[in-house]
C-alpha cells in the first residue's frame, strides 16, 4: 500500500522538524501508542494497540528516523510483530518547505509519502481493508501531528499561543 499526500502547518519548517524528531509528540500523534521511549538518533521503541478489521493486537516494535536533511526532510520507518496476528512494516519520506498559507500566515507543507506491508493475519483480510485501514492511520496520525503544533482550533486558543506553549516546553 502507498500513500502520497500532505498537510500545511501553520509553524515553521524549524518547529515542524523539532516535533518530528519529538518522542512525545510522536507518542501523542501515533495512534494506539501506548508507550514510546528512545530518541531520533538512537531510534524508539513503541508499544501499540490497533484494531483492523476483526484483528485486535499489541505491536512492539521500533521507529527509526534516518536520511534526516535538517529542516527538509527525513525518512520514519517502523516495524512491528503483534503475535499471532501477524506483522506490519512501514514507513513515511517526509519533506518539509515554506509555504505561505491560505490566511496569510508563514507555514511549512509538508509533504509525506507512506508505505506499508502487513503480514500474517492481518494479510488475510484482504487489500481493500489494509489500505483503507493505512490510509485511516495516516490521516490520523497527520492530523494529530498538525494539532501539537497549532493547537486545537475549538477551544478558544490561538494557534500561536499555543505553538508558544507547546515550544516553550519543549525548549524547556
Amino acid at each position: 500500500m502507498q500513500l502520497t499526500d500532505y498537510r500545511d502547518i501553520e509553524a515553521s519548517p524549524q518547529d515542524v522538524w523539532a516535533a518530528i524528531l519529538d518522542a512525545d509528540v510522536l507518542k501523542a500523534c501515533i495512534p494506539g501508542c501506548e508507550e514510546l521511549t528512545g530518541s531520533a538518533e538512537d531510534g524508539f521503541e513503541a508499544v501499540v494497540v490497533q484494531k483492523v478489521g476483526p484483528v485486535k493486537a499489541k505491536f512492539k516494535g521500533t521507529v527509526t528516523i534516518s536520511d534526516m536533511v535538517e529542516p527538509e526532510t527525513c525518512v520514519l520507518t517502523g516495524e512491528g510483530k503483534g503475535g499471532p496476528a501477524g506483522f506490519a512494516k512501514g514507513g513515511a519520506t517526509v519533506r518539509l518547505e515554506p509555504v505561505i498559507l491560505e490566511n496569510g500566515a508563514d507555514g511549512t507543507r509538508l509533504n509525506y509519502d507512506v508505505e506499508a506491508k502487513v503480514g500474517g493475519k492481518l494479510a488475510q483480510l484482504g487489500s481493500r481493508i489494509i489500505d483503507g485501514f493505512t490510509k485511516k492511520l495516516a490521516d490520523q496520525f497527520f492530523e494529530r501531528f498538525q494539532t501539537a503544533l497549532e493547537g486545537p482550533s475549538e477551544d478558544g486558543v490561538e494557534p500561536a499561543e499555543a505553538k508558544k506553549g507547546w515550544l516553550k516546553k519543549l525548549v524547556g
